[in-house]
C-alpha cells in the first residue's frame, strides 16, 4: 500500500513538472545579433526554430534539450553553441546527474574526444550544483520533490537546519520537509477534538520518528508514518544522512499544534 501511494505521488509530481516545463519558450538572440545583417535568418532562428519547433507538444523542452545536445556533440560541435544549449538544458530542468549520464552514453557513439570536450563545458554550467552546499545539491538529485527554502518560520522549533517546500495547498495540504544530517524538530503534539493528526511519507534519505514512551522508528524512502492526534512525538534526520518527508496535515476539529521541549543530544545519540 505504501509503495503504491509513493508511486502515485511520484507520477502526480512528474505530470506537474511536465506541465510546468511546457511554458512557452522564446528566443531573441537572432534578432539581437543578426537582425540587421541577416533579418530572415534571425526570423527563422527566433520565430520558427525556437518559437514553433521548440514549443511543439510532442516533446518537452527538457527532452528537446537532451536531443539537441546529443546531436551537436555527434556533429563535433563543442564550442559556444554547445555551451548555450547546455545552459538552456539546465533551465529546462536537465539535472547534473542526467547530463553526466547523457555525455557518458554519447561518448560511445559520438567519440571520446567530443565527450571530453562536452564534459569540460558541462562542468562549468553545473558547477554551482556541486560547490559549497555540504551535500545539499547531491541530496536534491536523489528525490523528485524540491528541497525548498530555509524553514525560518519554524526554526526555533528545530535543532539544525531544515527546509520547507509547499507542494499543495488544495484539498489535503502537504509540504516536503527536508532535514540536514542531525537535524530534528522538537517534541510536539497535533491537537484535535476529532480527526486531526499527521501523515509522513519518507521520500529520500534516512530519518527517525519517535512517540513518547516508545522506541524510535527508522524511516527510509517509501515508509509511511501515521501520527494520531494528541500524541507527543518528534521526527528528523539520522546523524549521517540528509532526510526528507512529505508532511500531510489531516483535517480535524479544533486542530492546533503545540511545540514542546527539544530532543536533547543525549536522547538523540542513543539512536
Amino acid at each position: 500500500m505504501k509503495k503504491t501511494l509513493f508511486l502515485l505521488l511520484i507520477l502526480a509530481t512528474t505530470n506537474i513538472q511536465g506541465i510546468m516545463a511546457q511554458e512557452k519558450i522564446t528566443q531573441t538572440a537572432g534578432h539581437v545579433q543578426l537582425g540587421e545583417f541577416a533579418p530572415k535568418f534571425a526570423e527563422l532562428n527566433d520565430d520558427v526554430l525556437f518559437g514553433e519547433v521548440w514549443n511543439r507538444p510532442g516533446l518537452s523542452p527538457h527532452d528537446r534539450s537532451m536531443v539537441t545536445i546529443a546531436t551537436l556533440i555527434g556533429k563535433g560541435i563543442i564550442d559556444s553553441s554547445l555551451t548555450h544549449h547546455l545552459q538552456f538544458a539546465k533551465q529546462n530542468g536537465v539535472t547534473r546527474t542526467e547530463i553526466s549520464e547523457i555525455l557518458t552514453h554519447i561518448a560511445f557513439y559520438a567519440g571520446w574526444p567530443n565527450a571530453w570536450g562536452a564534459f569540460r563545458l558541462a562542468k562549468d554550467v553545473w558547477a554551482d550544483d556541486a560547490a559549497g552546499d555540504n551535500g545539499k545539491a547531491t541530496f536534491q538529485r536523489e528525490m523528485i520533490f524540491p528541497i525548498g527554502e530555509p524553514n525560518t518560520a519554524y526554526a526555533q522549533y528545530f535543532i539544525g537546519n531544515s527546509y520547507l517546500a509547499r507542494v499543495s495547498s488544495e484539498q489535503i495540504p502537504f509540504a516536503n520537509v527536508t532535514f540536514e544530517p542531525g537535524c530534528r524538530n522538537n517534541w510536539h503534539i497535533h491537537h484535535a477534538t476529532k480527526g486531526g493528526g499527521q501523515m509522513l511519507v519518507c521520500v529520500a534519505g534516512k530519518g527517525w520518528y519517535q512517540e513518547e514512551g516508545k522506541p524510535a522508528v527508522q524511516m527510509l524512502p517509501g515508509d509511511v508514518i501515521h501520527i494520531p492526534a494528541n500524541v507527543k512525538h518528534w521526527h528528523g534526520a539520522a546523524a549521517d544522512s540528509w532526510f526528507a518527508h512529505l508532511a500531510f496535515e489531516i483535517p480535524g476539529e479544533n486542530a492546533s499544534n503545540e511545540w514542546l521541549e527539544p530532543v536533547t543530544d543525549e536522547e538523540y545519540k542513543k539512536l
